[in-house]
């Protein structure tokens, strides 16, 4: 029997939070759901993250955390996850709490904040005073990009592939300040990463003072060599701004694995939050040179938390933040990453037989995990899409880029292999 099957609630939240005052655990149900992800590891417990990632039966117990659309095989991760149960019934309690009266919310609730500061802190590796809760990945770097200093005539760097919502951002800057934005083109499943730090590199001038980089295209899935372009940038004295969106607690790293002095990502996709969570990471000393993106007291200059300071919000979706954050830590980030991991590459590889397809995801196992990217040669993706939607129920998502298209492929921790056999047969299906 798994000790932690025995333990009170009480013990189960002194041992669970670890100091992050995880509240809700006090209800039963949020308890009882821990409970539960935790034995699901009973009788796997010794076995390594690359060996646990082929146990389907310690997979579909591990799925059972949620509650999921049967109707529709969802491949399409990649844009938001759904939430554990434990996550949801944590959000509800605290959203009930928070609607008791505005006392509750401010002076109750939202102190509580500081815990979930410490635990995210704790799953980036760095102080909790670098650490901003946001409200997704898009504000948390456009914090960045408005926010850090530029002059008409400086350079910001950023790829063709990166977030078209970040290169909007960085046109509207051009346009109203103007620093020039200059966009490099890199190459698609490269054989080799150091290409892509070379074409970045090629592209400093004199006048750079900004790179704005992807950890992981949300496109194709491609993990970009995040720290040799930091390393490469900084000799130059050049800033990195690491759109992170789609990495955290999707690959298992920490911020000195990187090398960044500027990090922002969303907590809804890979760690599970409630939607609208973000993180921002800022490094202690660039925070008095950021400015705030909604002004804050200048008292707040040096503070991580003048980031913060949007007005009324809900204190339910960040506290909900350490159930997710604990649910994580139950699962393993290595072994939740070698999971993801072995799930691209067993459809992948079945695929990759089929007469006609062709990948925009390398096979390099260090440069994808949970999302991949593949072309059916002449089909239009939107097409393909539609008919896997219409035809079998699967949701997929069609990519149309100026440099190539594709469909986007993105399970995740609950998906299974007879779930990807069915897909890989649909598609196979469409080429006869």
């Amino acid at each position: 029997m798994n000790p932690a099957s025995k333990l009170s609630r009480a013990k189960l939240l002194s041992s669970a939070g670890k100091g992050l005052g995880l509240m809700a655990l006090l209800s039963s149900t949020v308890a009882e759901l821990y409970r539960e992800v935790v034995d699901a590891q009973i009788g796997y417990e010794s076995l390594s993250p690359v060996l646990a990632a082929r146990e389907e039966v310690y997979w579909a117990r591990v799925a059972k955390a949620f509650a999921l659309d049967r109707t529709n095989l969802n491949l399409n991760s990649g844009w938001t996850s759904p939430s554990p149960r434990m996550v949801t019934e944590a959000f509800l309690r605290y959203k009930q709490q928070e609607d008791a009266t505005a006392f509750t919310m401010w002076q109750m609730l939202e102190p509580q904040a500081e815990t979930i500061r410490a635990g995210l802190a704790g799953l980036f590796g760095c102080d909790k005073e670098e650490v901003a809760i946001t409200r997704n990945a898009s504000e948390s770097l456009q914090i960045l990009l408005f926010g850090i200093d530029l002059r008409r005539g400086d350079e910001v760097i950023a790829t063709t592939q990166d977030y078209p919502r970040m290169l909007t951002a960085l046109r509207q800057r051009e346009l109203r300040e103007g620093p020039r934005v200059k966009l490099v083109k890199i190459p698609i499943a490269p054989k080799n990463v150091d290409d892509i730090v070379d074409a970045l590199e090629s592209a400093i001038t004199p006048k750079t003072k900004l790179i704005l980089v992807s950890h992981q295209i949300n496109i194709t899935g491609q993990i970009m060599p995040v720290r040799k372009i930091c390393e490469m940038a900084r000799a130059r004295r050049i800033e990195v701004i690491v759109d992170g969106a789609h990495s955290l607690a999707q690959l298992d790293f920490k911020r000195d694995d990187l090398q960044c002095d500027y990090f922002g990502s969303s907590l809804h996709k890979w760690l599970y939050s409630p939607k609208g969570a973000g993180f921002l990471y800022v490094r202690k000393e660039r925070i008095p040179n950021v400015w705030a993106l909604m002004a804050s007291d200048d008292k707040f200059k040096n503070d991580i938390r003048k980031f913060e300071e949007i007005g009324t919000h809900s204190s339910a979706t960040r506290l909900s933040i350490g159930e997710a954050l604990l649910f994580h830590e139950a699962i393993g980030a290595k072994r939740k990453e070698e999971r993801l991991r072995y799930l691209t590459s067993y459809w992948m590889t079945r695929l990759s037989n089929a007469e006609g397809i062709s990948f925009n995801t390398s096979f390099d196992p260090t440069q994808y995990c949970a999302i991949a990217n593949f072309n059916i040669n002449g089909r239009d993706p939107k097409q393909v899409t539609d008919l896997l939607m219409s035809r079998h129920r699967i949701i997929a998502t069609p990519i149309h880029h100026e440099e190539f298209t594709g469909i986007r492929i993105t399970p995740n921790i609950f998906t299974t292999l007879e779930q990807l056999e069915r897909f890989c047969e649909a598609i196979e299906g469409m080429i006869r």
